[in-house]
């Protein structure tokens, strides 16, 4: 039996998925099938549909990759981002928008963007130069090309069209390779691109950041900000929690048995009562986190094809499959076999 490290269920980032539908209908509109690559991402096509629900990450990663193989687009981040209204972007451009000055702007995008993309964290500074940098959260970086490009083009365009004014780059640098600059990124930047970086970054020369925004309106920003800060105020906070510990702590432990309250609290410095007290301050029990925690690890687990149910079974602490699918039964009203295929078709030939 092949034996796979627990992934955290609490980090595990999800964004909007704007891009990835964007994709499809990128994909719709070239007369492709988008259900092969859905499936090949372990989304379906009513997932895809429905704007309110978010997508994984990771997942939003996969459907960009398929889709640009299935469209032969091999700049697929690139021409989402430069074909799309960007007032698309929701909450977030109507609050930069209304902001008084792109250095404004732009720390308005780095405290409200993790609404849009939990996986992505904007960072900016205006010292020697007006530097914009994004970092990825929990999100293997490499895995991605056309996510980030798409992220980077966006904020170019932003910037551009924020600023009425057809602002060039200094420079942009990206951490994953390609093999030179492109023709169509030099021509959309007129600036210096560089693959194979230390850094995802936009570098702007530093007075660019004092440049007005065209519709700047200070009642209307205060009020977008306040609605911004509601939103991220009804965020879960699990990273700083002690229900986020204790999620922390318990996928490395469920496949040797060991995932009880007396084991956790070891682990985190508390007494079990201690520990419990902490818990029921927040609202929930240790059996109650277990219990919810071994329900979506078994989902997400699933949706791996080459995971064996016997393996998750491990995982997620059962001796036995039959003690698994009673569990996943209760969960969910159905059986693991039945539950993976109904999410995941088989791949591809």
């Amino acid at each position: 039996m092949r034996f796979t490290k627990p992934r955290d269920l609490r980090s595990i980032p999800s964004a909007t998925g704007g891009i990835a539908r964007l994709a499809c209908v990128r994909m719709r509109e070239a007369g492709k099938d988008i259900t092969s690559v859905l499936s090949g991402a372990g989304l379906t096509i009513a997932e895809v549909n429905d704007p309110a629900v978010r997508l994984e990450v990771r997942t939003q990663i996969k459907v960009l990759e398929l889709a640009a193989q299935d469209l032969q687009d091999e700049f697929l981040g690139l021409h989402l981002a430069r074909g799309f209204d960007l007032r698309e972007i929701g909450l977030l451009y109507y609050v930069m928008a209304s902001s008084e000055q792109l250095a404004d702007s732009l720390r308005n995008a780095e405290r409200y963007s993790v609404m849009n993309n939990e996986g992505i964290r904007l960072r900016f500074r205006s010292d020697a130069a007006t530097v914009i940098t994004l970092e990825y959260l929990n999100v293997d970086r490499l895995s991605d090309r056309h996510q980030v490009e798409f992220w980077l083009t966006t904020i170019v365009r932003l910037c551009r069209q924020l600023t009425n004014n057809r602002l060039a780059p200094r420079q942009m640098t990206l951490r994953h390779f390609r093999d030179g600059a492109p023709a169509e990124y030099k021509s959309f930047l007129a600036g210096d691109i560089e693959f194979g970086a230390d850094a995802d970054e936009i570098v702007f020369p530093k007075h660019f950041a004092s440049l007005p925004i065209v519709g700047a309106d200070t009642h209307l920003n205060k009020l977008l900000r306040r609605y911004a800060d509601e939103a991220l105020a009804r965020r879960p906070q699990e990273r700083n929690s002690v229900r986020a510990n204790v999620e922390r702590a318990i996928p490395e432990l469920l496949p040797h048995g060991k995932a009880t309250i007396s084991e956790v609290a070891r682990q985190l410095g508390f007494s079990c009562r201690t520990l419990s007290r902490a818990l029921l301050a927040e609202g929930v029990t240790f059996t109650k986190i277990l219990e919810e925690l071994r329900a979506a690890l078994a989902r997400r687990y699933l949706r791996d094809r080459e995971l064996p149910i016997s393996e998750i079974a491990w995982l997620l602490g059962y001796r036995e499959i039959g003690s698994f699918t009673h569990a996943f039964k209760r969960w969910t009203g159905t059986s693991p076999s039945q539950f993976r295929s109904s999410r995941t078709p088989p791949a591809r030939k």
